[in-house]
C-alpha cells in the first residue's frame, strides 16, 4: 500500500484538529469523544485459562497508604501515586517504592507527605526499609524512573515532582543520597513523567522528563465558576486546559555525575507548552536508536524519530500515534510498549480519560501505525473509565503479551453522577488471542481486578522469583495492591538480566529476540513507562510448552551482536555484555571490603573510557599502611574501573587474602585465556590490568605500580 495518501488523509485530520482547539477551549474540560462505532463489540474471554491476580497487599506486610484530599481541589492533587519495583539492594530480588504527595493545605504548611521504600525478605513478605534509606519525604512526588545513572552497578532513583525533581544515588548499602543540584537535573517545574534511554549510546543514560502545567503554590488556581473548571456541569478543579503548558526536558549525561539540558539543541523541548504525562524510549523502527514517545493531556501526542547526532524530528501525525483513528485529540496518560504481535517491532498502548477508549497503535513499521483500538477488541471496555498505569504483559506465560490497566476518576464529584463512571473505579484485563484481538478477562480474573478504585499508577515484575509476573498499584486515596500472579500451570517461561560493559550498566535499550515452540518475541529493556511508574528490569518471557529456548540474540546499545543456543527454560538467567551467560554474582557490583578500614585518601581520575580508582593512606597506629577508611566505592564495579595502590600502601590484593601482583592476576584472568581482550583496542586495553612494567617511571605516577581490574577483584571475594 502506498503510503502517501495515507499520510495526506493524517495531515488533514491534524490540520482540523489545529483548527478546532480554539473551540475546544470554550467547552468544559475533557469534552466527550465521538461515541464507539455502531459494530464495536465487547469480547468475552471464553474456553481459556485466565491467571488469578489476587491481593496479597496484607500478606506481604505493606502498610502504605496514600495521602489524598478528598475533594481533589486542586488539578496536582489528583496526578501522584508513582509504583518503583527495582532491586535496590542487587540480592536478586524485586523491592517496591511507592511515591507521595501532600495535599496542597499541607504544602501550604510546610507539611510534606511520605513515600515508602519496601526491602523483598525472599518469603512473600516486605519489610519497611523508608527511614534507613533517606527516601521518606523527597518532594511532592508524583512518580519516578530508575537508571544506573553513573554505571557504578546500583540502581538510582529519579523521582518527578512538583516545584523540583529529586535525583538520589544509590550508595551501595541501604542508602541514598540527593545528588539533584550537582546533577543538574531539578527541572522545577510540574514534572510527571520520566525515564532514561542512552539517545547516543555513549554508555550514560540520558533523561527525558515530561512536564505537565505552570503550577505555582502562590498563585493557585480557583476552584469552579469559569467554563473550564466544569465537568458534566459540576464545579471541579480547574486544568489541564486553561492553564498554561510546562513544556518537555532532555538532559544528557556528560558521563561525569552531571547533565546538561539539551531540549532546545535536540528538538525535544515542547515550545507550545503542551500537557506531558507518560514517557517512555524505544527503538520503534529496529535503527539501534532509541526514539521518544510523550502522552500528552487533551493535546495531540509526540513521536520523536532519533535522527542521530543528538537531533529529534517529531513524528507524532504523521506517524499516526498523535490523534485517535478520527483524528479527535484525547487526554493520554500512561503508555505501554510491547510486541504483541510477534512482528519484532513494539506496538503502543496509551490509556486516555473517560468517555473515550484507549489507543493501541499497532507499529507497521517504517515509523507508521495504525489505530486498531476498535478492531482488536481493546476500546469498547475502556470506554467509560478514566485510565492510568498500563502495561503489556504475558500473564499467562503462553508466550503471547496481555494488557492490563488501572482506572480511577480525577473528580470524586463523579461519585454520585450516573453513567460518570464513578469516582472509583474497576481494572481492564485483555489477554491476547494470538490473532491480533483480545478478549476481556477483567472479571475472570479474581475479585481484585474487579474492585472499584481510585487508581494511578502500575507496574509488573515477578515480585517471588516464581517466574510469573505480578502486578503492582498504587491508588490515591488508599493502601496499594500487591496482585500475586497465581500463573496458568504447565506453562514454561524464561528471564533475563542484562548488563552492559561498554553499553550503560542497566542494558537500557538493550533488544532481546527468542525463538521458542516455534515462536519468536522480542522485547528490549527499558526505564520508566506506564504512568508514573517503574516496572521489572529483568526481560520476562513466557514460553507456552516449550521446555528450551532455541535461539536468544541479544542487540546491546553499543551495537554488539550475541546469540546464544539451547538455553533450558524456567531459569533465571544473567547475561554480560561480551561475556555471555554468567553467575548472576557477576552482573552485580562489589558492595563492601571487610579490610577496607584506617586513614586514608581516595580519588578518581580518567583513565581512557571508564575511571580510575586510585588508593593512597597513612600508616595506622601499628605503623601498617592501610587502604581506605571506608567500604570500597559503589563506582567499583569489576568491569569497567581500575583500582591503584601506591608503593607505600597495603597491596590492593592482599586486601582479599592474596599476595599476587597484578601480572600474575592476568595470567590467570579466564577473559585473557580465551582471548577475550583485544590488547590492540584502546578500549579493552584499559578494562584489563596493567602490571608495573607498563607503568614506566616519566608516565609522571611513577609511585602507582601496583592495578587490578575489579573483575580480578570480585574473584578474589
Amino acid at each position: 500500500m502506498n503510503p502517501q495518501p495515507l499520510l495526506c488523509i493524517r495531515v488533514l485530520l491534524v490540520g482540523a484538529a489545529v483548527l478546532l482547539a480554539p473551540m475546544a477551549l470554550s467547552q468544559e474540560q475533557h469534552p466527550a469523544a465521538p461515541p464507539p462505532p455502531p459494530n464495536a463489540k465487547k469480547v468475552q474471554c471464553k474456553g481459556r485459562p485466565v491467571p488469578q491476580l489476587e491481593d496479597v497487599t496484607e500478606k506481604a506486610g505493606i502498610r502504605f497508604r496514600h495521602i489524598a484530599n478528598p475533594l481533589s481541589t486542586y488539578i496536582v492533587e489528583s496526578m501522584s501515586g508513582g509504583v518503583i519495583l527495582w532491586d535496590y539492594d542487587r540480592d536478586g530480588w524485586l523491592d517496591i517504592y511507592f511515591t507521595n504527595a501532600p495535599t496542597i493545605e499541607m504544602a501550604l504548611r510546610k507539611e510534606s507527605a511520605r513515600g515508602a521504600l519496601y526491602h523483598n525478605n525472599h518469603n512473600g513478605t516486605f519489610s519497611d526499609a523508608t527511614d534507613k534509606s533517606g527516601l521518606a519525604a523527597p518532594c511532592f512526588a508524583m512518580g519516578g524512573a530508575v537508571a544506573d545513572y553513573n554505571n557504578d552497578g546500583w540502581p538510582d532513583l529519579y523521582l518527578t515532582c512538583l516545584g523540583g525533581n529529586v535525583l538520589f544515588r544509590n550508595n551501595g548499602d541501604g542508602t541514598f543520597t540527593d545528588v539533584t543540584a550537582k546533577a543538574g537535573v531539578a527541572d522545577g517545574r510540574m514534572s510527571v513523567g520520566a525515564a532514561f534511554g542512552d539517545y547516543d549510546r555513549d554508555g550514560f543514560v540520558d533523561l527525558m522528563v515530561a512536564n505537565y502545567v505552570d503550577f505555582q503554590l502562590d498563585h493557585l488556581p480557583p476552584f469552579g465558576g469559569k467554563s473550564l473548571c466544569k465537568y458534566r456541569g459540576i464545579d471541579v478543579y480547574c486544568g489541564p486546559r486553561g492553564l498554561k503548558g510546562a513544556g518537555d526536558s532532555l538532559f544528557h549525561n556528560n558521563g561525569d555525575g552531571t547533565f546538561t539540558d539539551v531540549s532546545k539543541a535536540a528538538g525535544v523541548d515542547d515550545p507550545h507548552g503542551y500537557y506531558g504525562l507518560g514517557v517512555v524510549w524505544a527503538d520503534f523502527n529496529n535503527t539501534g536508536w532509541p526514539d521518544i514517545y510523550v502522552a500528552n493531556d487533551t493535546l495531540p501526542n509526540f513521536l520523536y524519530r532519533n535522527d542521530g547526532k543528538g537531533k529529534f524530528t517529531e513524528i507524532g501525525l504523521e506517524s499516526g500515534t498523535a490523534l485517535s483513528e478520527t483524528g479527535s485529540e484525547q487526554a493520554s496518560m500512561g503508555v505501554a510498549l510491547g510486541d504483541y504481535l510477534h512482528n519484532g517491532r513494539p506496538s503502543i498502548y496509551v490509556t486516555n480519560f473517560g468517555d473515550d477508549y484507549s489507543d493501541l497503535y499497532r507499529n507497521d513499521g517504517n515509523w507508521m501505525f495504525t489505530d486498531v483500538s476498535y478492531a482488536s477488541g481493546v476500546a469498547l471496555p475502556s470506554f467509560p473509565l478514566v485510565k492510568w498505569g498500563d502495561a503489556f504483559v504475558d500473564l499467562d506465560n503462553d508466550g503471547w503479551l496481555d494488557l492490563v490497566a488501572v482506572s480511577g476518576h480525577v473528580y470524586p464529584q463523579m461519585e454520585k453522577v450516573p453513567a460518570s463512571g464513578g469516582y472509583a473505579q474497576t481494572k481492564l484485563l485483555h489477554m491476547n488471542q494470538k490473532d491480533g484481538t483480545f478478549c476481556d478477562a477483567g472479571n475472570l480474573a479474581g475479585p481484585a481486578l474487579e474492585e472499584r478504585r481510585v487508581s494511578r499508577g502500575l507496574a509488573v515484575g515477578d515480585l517471588f522469583n516464581d517466574g510469573n509476573v505480578d502486578v503492582v498499584v498504587e491508588d490515591l486515596d488508599s493502601a496499594p495492591m500487591i496482585l500475586q500472579n497465581h500463573g496458568v500451570s504447565g506453562r514454561h517461561w524464561v528471564s533475563l538480566e542484562l548488563a552492559g560493559t561498554r553499553s550503560n550498566r542497566m542494558a537500557i535499550g538493550t533488544r532481546v529476540k527468542i525463538v521458542a515452540g516455534g515462536m519468536t518475541q522480542t522485547d528490549e529493556v527499558r526505564s520508566g513507562g506506564s504512568y508514573i511508574s517503574q516496572s521489572d528490569f529483568r526481560l520476562h518471557f513466557g514460553l507456552g510448552s516449550a521446555e528450551k529456548i532455541e535461539s536468544l540474540e541479544v542487540r546491546w546499545p553499543s551495537g554488539k551482536v550475541e546469540t546464544f543456543k539451547n538455553l533450558a527454560a524456567d531459569r533465571f538467567y544473567a547475561l554480560l555484555e561480551g561475556e555471555g551467560v554468567v553467575p548472576a554474582e557477576r552482573i552485580r557490583p562489589v558492595s563492601h571490603i571487610p579490610c577496607w578500614k584506617g586513614k586514608g585518601s581516595f580519588q578518581q581520575s580518567g583513565f581512557g573510557r571508564f575511571p580510575t580508582y586510585r588508593a593512597a593512606s597513612k600508616p595506622n597506629a601499628a605503623g601498617t599502611s592501610m587502604l581506605l577508611d571506608r567500604p570500597i566505592p559503589k563506582a567499583l564495579f569489576y568491569s569497567h574501573v581500575r583500582l591503584e595502590a601506591k608503593r607505600n600502601a597495603l597491596d590492593a590484593l592482599s586486601c582479599f587474602g592474596t599476595d599476587r601482583t597484578s601480572t600474575q592476576a592476568a595470567a590467570q584472568d579466564p577473559l585473557r585465556k580465551e582471548g577475550g581482550y583485544d590488547t590492540n583496542n584502546d578500549t579493552n586495553r584499559n578494562e584489563r590490568e596493567t602490571a608495573p612494567s607498563e607503568l614506566p617511571e616519566n608516565n609522571g605516577r611513577p609511585e602507582w605500580t601496583r592495578t587490578i581490574d575489579l573483575f580480578r577483584v570480585r574473584e578474589a571475594l
